[in-house]
């Protein structure tokens, strides 16, 4: 299973193929490693469990902005993990004056580390490129490597979350409203609360919860600057869905639903993140 490269969006059991996404090519793969974590994720993420003094994975880390987040927390120690020597490379450059961090080339299913080694496993954004069996694979590994009341920390997108309206905050729910076939293919490749929570429950992990957070994408100064950062497609794989040409047209639509061009916008996403016991 490769994390840094997705030949195609999943679905649940048999995917949906939609338009290759090559998250190696340059245009591409820095806009998914040029943000911060923001202050409400490290609190949350600190209210689920303390990252001061505890051995961390980061199981598909990308280019490291969230091992960043947990290593300026003051975990002991991170290994970041990803099928993608271009993602690890990334990640080298955005840890680099960081002198706790190993890196791991392996699979979201198998990923060659001894058993028992970390408080915590991390896995942002990385279960809806999973199908359900995928699922449970990786769910177990994540329990193998995990010691014991070690947690799982999990952060993705469920189809409640991707398809809420649209707002000043949440720029993304005009995706769908725009393009319903958009809305169709996030519902294709995400998975509902019930289904990730059965898979840790059958996995073996205990005390499974839920929360909610809206997270802080961007501030843009103004609706020029949401423009330009939609028209790049920046860290929005359902953008490269839409042609140039429908891509302008749902700048246009936004801009229409926006109250003045020059009023900062605070965009957010809502993600579900589960936390699971071993």
């Amino acid at each position: 299973m490769a994390i840094g490269i997705l030949p195609f969006i999943q679905c649940e059991n048999e995917r949906r193929r939609t338009t290759p996404i090559n998250f190696h090519a340059e245009e591409i793969r820095n806009t998914y490693a040029t943000r911060q974590a923001t202050g409400t994720w490290k609190t949350l993420i600190n209210q689920i469990v303390e990252i001061q003094g505890r051995t961390v994975a980061d199981i598909g880390c990308g280019g490291g902005i969230y091992a960043k987040a947990m290593a300026d927390m003051g975990a002991a120690h991170i290994t970041c993990i990803d099928s993608s020597e271009v993602m690890l490379s990334d990640a080298q450059s955005t840890l680099k004056a960081h002198n706790n961090i190993s890196y791991i080339r392996g699979d979201a299913l198998q990923t060659t580390v001894d058993a028992q080694q970390f408080d915590i496993v991390l896995e942002r954004a990385l279960v809806h490129h999973l199908n359900r069996e995928e699922l449970a694979k990786n769910f177990a590994e994540a329990l193998r490597i995990l010691k014991p009341g070690g947690i799982l920390i999990i952060q993705d997108r469920t189809p409640e979350d991707c398809l809420l309206a649209g707002s000043q905050t949440n720029i993304r729910g005009y995706f769908f409203a725009r393009y319903p076939r958009l809305a169709q293919q996030e519902i294709a490749r995400r998975h509902d609360n019930a289904t990730v929570m059965s898979a840790l429950h059958q996995t073996g992990f205990r005390v499974v919860e839920k929360r909610q957070l809206w997270e802080t994408r961007q501030v843009h100064n103004n609706f020029a600057a949401l423009e330009k950062d939609l028209k790049a497609r920046t860290g929005r794989s359902i953008l490269h869905e839409l042609n140039d040409d429908e891509l302008n047209d749902l700048n246009e639509y936004i801009h229409r639903q926006l109250d003045g061009d020059n009023q900062a916008i605070v965009e957010q996403d809502r993600w579900t993140i589960w936390s699971a016991m071993r």
